[in-house]
């Protein structure tokens, strides 16, 4: 974590100070924006985290590894991509939750397929994708990207199920 919180750093005083080159106080205002976001976000953000605490702690290493573990195969890479489409919320809810996951023993491809089965199937975007852009649309991408949650699970798995991770 400390490399991109780095690079978040460095890109937020670039920012800044380039802002208060500009002369019109759009340094200020843009912390302020931060800062109303920061509120916003924060309880979500921090109860992201005590769930994903809560599924390291309450979820034995044996039941991970029999259902989402490297162990468990295709039906782990299928179960991470359907819980992925399912999961609700954001990015604030889905990373937290993997990277708990990934800690107690979850398979890199389950998680891999759980994060792409979120981005690319994402049930609880559904209304809103389908009353913007049609439910042809809709069905055009589904078809299109269909096959992608489990075929990512796939690759991560038989590429670096070894890798070290945490």
């Amino acid at each position: 974590m400390l490399i991109p919180t780095l690079i978040m750093g460095v890109l937020a005083v670039i920012l800044i100070i380039l802002g208060y080159r500009s002369g019109e106080g759009q340094h200020i205002a843009g912390i302020s924006q931060g800062l109303r976001m920061t509120i916003e976000i924060l309880p979500l953000l921090i109860l992201a985290f005590v769930v994903a605490g809560m599924v390291r702690v309450l979820l034995p290493h044996e039941f991970l590894s029999r259902w989402v573990g490297a162990e468990s195969g295709l039906r782990g890479i299928f179960i991470g991509a359907v819980a992925g489409g399912l999961a609700p919320g954001g990015p604030y809810l889905s990373f937290p939750i993997a990277a708990g996951l990934l800690r107690s023993g979850a398979g890199v491809g389950t998680m891999v397929a759980f994060l792409t089965g979120w981005a690319v199937w994402g049930v609880n975007r559904l209304p809103m994708e389908i009353g913007i852009v049609g439910w042809r649309f809709w069905l055009i991408r589904t078809a299109c990207t269909f096959f992608f949650p489990p075929i990512a699970g796939l690759l991560a798995q038989t590429f670096f199920a070894r890798a070290r991770l945490y």
